[in-house]
């Protein structure tokens, strides 16, 4: 599926629920995409039919993560999942918070990384005052973009 933008991913959204499938929605940097990032989605397709990614801009990676992320640019990496069987569509948002773009998609589940569990998390209220539920996946331990880049400034040191 390609990289959408929000009027082609909400008549894609609008169309799924015509035929009663269930909307997922997940966000994130998704810099260096590795295996825990795969097992994350492949595990958040699991909750519902359509599985929409929400992918931060490079302005609002900078704004989260430092002037030195994201490594790889927006649409390389939205073009990266786009290509990965369990992701239905992808969006990259531009703000620092996926909150607008989860009250116009209005989708039925929430998913997040279980670090997030403690946290506060964008869009949640507003999901689950609709009736739709957060889920929460396992982290997978030992992958990381951050320990990814911290490696290969040892090696190159």
């Amino acid at each position: 599926m390609p990289v959408l933008g929000i009027d082609e991913l909400t008549a894609l959204v609008a169309d799924a629920r015509r035929g009663g499938k269930s909307v997922v929605f997940t966000n994130g940097v998704f810099d260096l995409l590795h295996p825990g990032h795969l097992r994350y989605l492949q595990a958040s397709r699991r909750h519902g039919d359509l599985l929409i990614v929400g992918v931060n801009s490079d302005r609002s990676v900078r704004t989260i993560k430092g002037d030195r992320r994201p490594v790889t640019p927006e649409q390389e990496r939205a073009e990266m999942l786009a290509a990965l069987s369990c992701v239905d569509a992808v969006v990259v948002f531009d703000e620092d918070t996926p909150s607008a773009l989860i009250e116009r998609l209005e989708p039925d589940v929430l998913v997040k990384g279980e670090d997030w569990k403690h946290r506060e998390n964008p869009g949640r209220e507003f999901v689950e005052r609709r009736g739709g539920r957060m889920e929460f996946e396992r982290f997978e331990s030992g992958y990381s973009a951050t320990g990814i880049i911290e490696k290969v400034r040892t090696l190159l040191h």
